[in-house]
């Protein structure tokens, strides 16, 4: 009676928490992409080290991450005696981050370029593994990179015309060398500062942060004093900016909105002695998410900083740093993706359902396999996208550089917007598959949801993004477009030339002509994308377009690997390429748009059934039951399930294992 009373309050049962284990061992799928995309004797250079990052990742850096989501910066704006001070007080733990940024070579890696082309890829895995342990520290490295690439580009046109003078060249490539140091004395990190109370998209009009050249006759050419209003700094903590404003000219008149009077400026946020450069902070931002990051309102009041730039040529250069951000945001996405489903897969195991643990569960499994193709999907994008930044900086050939570059054009958009909205859809999966648990904050679970919102907005909202994709198709003539679905389909043509026998392949040839013939049309004399008004489709074209691009990339993943896991995520995936009506969506707007007909179907796959048997199929079966046109049967689903879930994995339960071990049914895959 003691013992029931002494438990009376608590009982003597707890719930067993979700446990994350080495990152990079706990990731199958990751080790076999990297199989695919890295050359042999880069992988086994690089193993050891990914190996022992991922154990950091999920050891020291992710409780240290969990410090900064409840210790959030902290804005003292006066000290005891009334002096303005504006310091932003952050945890220790965030202040580390910093250190261990420097020592793993998180930026470094990429401009060091040990391993060629290949080190970009590195990078990105250093991140997929970094970005959900490091309490949101990978938002100042993703403007860190920015920075980095940016000055980078700048010196390498040094002596060009509308390049940096000598003078500026010297500080540029002082910060340049910090930026990307691996010493954590001297590691710095940047910030970005664009947004101002007008908002962030729309800069060229929306800029009211002037520059006045400097006065002193000690100064150089190249210094000005910005004066204005920064409305939503992140990462305000850090080192150094970079801000876009608009240089006063001569006759001391006012400049005009728009491009052509807009400049990037470089600025030290504080000097030798510690003093904030002429910035006040005026308030930190209260999120719906990312807490754990300094975030604030800035007043510039004669900022020293060293433009960049000719006049007009202010967005031209900043978007050399946001592509690198949006990659970024991408790597981010996917990497929160995995982090939940790699929680989700332990807490199946040890959580008990009516006698059994939620891995032996058909329904819950299923979600989880769902869940599962998604962030495989991601992961195959932004390492796609990370190759290709690799062969752009290192290009095999001119003639390579030159396709890279249209690639990435065009992949770096489709790739934010695409992760981003895939980031919160699984994240509130996530959220949910831990039932009550994932409601509560103190379990860290809805941490992860609240962050993931900040991917489909940050760097442009997936509008903007969309709009972007069709920049690119406008003012490359529709080279970027040609590139990519070249690109898409002889991936699909060494895929089947491999043998790989996946109804995937038409239907993903079958949604890439369905772009094809509606950017044909679209943009053709006389279509609807020469209208101010043609621009309401751009979201619909940009995300069928980028999940055709993820069906292309799982298939060439599948038919190198020939893992059957990964053949059954091509399929997945493929099947579920017009889930949104997507392609008639396309299509009825090519109709109207021009006098084409629609794109010639393709011809059906053995393993594909007539149209008339697809309808005969159960309408309790969603898109994703489907293999091609043909239904499975639930014992077929459920191996499948598994084998997305649970294969490679090293902590897979002993029945799931057994399942898994036994002879596939007959008519999987």
């Amino acid at each position: 009676m003691a013992d029931l009373y002494r438990h009376a309050k608590t009982g003597d049962w707890f719930q067993a928490r979700p446990q994350l284990e080495n990152t990079y061992d706990e990731d199958p799928t990751l080790q076999a992409m990297l199989k695919q995309v890295l050359p042999e004797a880069t992988l086994t250079a690089v193993t050891s080290e990914l190996k022992s990052f991922g154990h950091r990742c999920a050891g020291e850096i992710a409780k240290a991450g969990r410090l900064c989501e409840i210790s959030e910066p902290v804005l003292e704006q006066y000290d005891g005696w009334g002096e303005r001070v504006d310091n932003i007080r952050t945890c220790e733990s965030w202040q580390n981050m910093k250190g261990i940024a420097a020592e793993e070579g998180i930026i470094a890696t990429a401009y060091e370029r040990k391993h060629g082309e290949y080190s970009r890829i590195l990078q990105a895995v250093k991140l997929l593994m970094f970005a959900p342990s490091s309490g949101l520290y990978s938002c100042p490295l993703a403007m860190t990179d920015g920075a980095a690439k940016l000055f980078e580009t700048l010196l390498i046109n040094q002596g060009k015309k509308g390049g940096v003078t000598p003078e500026a060249a010297a500080e540029i490539k002082k910060a340049f060398a910090r930026l990307t140091s691996r010493d954590p004395k001297q590691f710095i990190t940047s910030g970005q500062w664009m947004t101002e109370r007008r908002g962030g998209s729309d800069v060229a009009n929306g800029t009211d942060t002037y520059a006045v050249a400097e006065a002193s006759p000690n100064a150089d050419a190249v210094t000005h004093r910005l004066y204005g209003y920064k409305w939503f700094t992140s990462a305000t903590d850090a080192d150094m900016s970079i801000a876009l404003a608009r240089p006063i000219p001569a006759s001391g008149e006012k400049p005009a909105r728009g491009n052509k009077t807009l400049s990037a400026f470089f600025l030290w946020t504080r000097d030798d002695k510690g003093k904030l450069n002429n910035i006040t902070v005026e308030k930190l931002k209260k999120k719906l998410g990312t807490k754990q990051l300094p975030t604030a309102e800035l007043l510039l009041d004669g900022a020293r900083a060293i433009q960049l730039c000719e006049v007009g040529q202010g967005i031209q250069q900043i978007m050399i740093l946001a592509n690198l951000t949006r990659l970024h945001n991408a790597v981010g996405s996917a990497a929160g993706m995995r982090r939940m489903v790699m929680l989700c897969r332990d807490y199946s195991t040890r959580r008990t359902i009516f006698g059994r643990p939620l891995c032996e569960d058909a329904l819950h499994v299923h979600t989880l396999a769902r869940m599962e193709v998604e962030t495989r999907g991601a992961q195959a994008l932004v390492l796609e996208v990370a190759g290709i930044l690799g062969r752009v900086e290192v290009p095999r050939s001119p003639q390579d550089g030159k396709l890279a570059s249209d690639l990435l054009r065009i992949y770096t958009p489709l790739a934010k917007l695409v992760t981003g909205k895939m980031a919160v859809d699984v994240a509130s999966e996530g959220v949910e598959s831990f039932g009550g648990a994932g409601y509560l904050e103190d379990t860290d679970i809805p941490r992860m949801l609240r962050d993931a919102q900040v991917l489909p907005i940050w760097e442009g909202t997936t509008n903007v993004n969309s709009l972007d994709v069709f920049r690119s198709v406008q003012r490359s003539g529709g080279q970027t477009l040609a590139t990519l679905l070249a690109d898409g389909r002889a991936k699909l043509n060494a895929a089947g030339k491999a043998g790989a026998d996946l109804s995937a392949i038409p239907q993903t040839l079958r949604a890439l002509e369905v772009c094809e013939h509606f950017a044909t049309v679209f943009f053709g004399p006389g279509g609807l994308g020469n209208s101010t008004s043609g621009s309401f489709v751009a979201r619909d074209f940009a995300m069928l377009l980028g999940r055709t691009a993820v069906s292309w990339l799982l298939i060439a993943q599948a038919a190198g690997s020939g893992r059957r896991s990964d053949l059954v995520a091509a399929e997945r995936w493929a099947a579920t390429l017009d889930q949104q009506g997507l392609i008639k969506s396309l299509e009825a707007v090519t109709e109207v748009s021009g006098a084409g007909s629609s794109p010639k179907k393709v011809v059906e796959s053995k393993s594909s059934s007539s149209s008339s048997s697809t309808d005969k199929a159960s309408p309790l079966l969603s898109p994703v039951f489907l293999s091609g046109a043909v239904a499975k049967r639930p014992d077929q689903i459920r191996f499948e399930d598994l084998l997305l879930v649970y294969e490679g994995w090293a902590k897979t339960p002993q029945k799931v294992a057994e399942a898994l071990g036994e002879k596939a049914p007959k008519a999987s895959l």
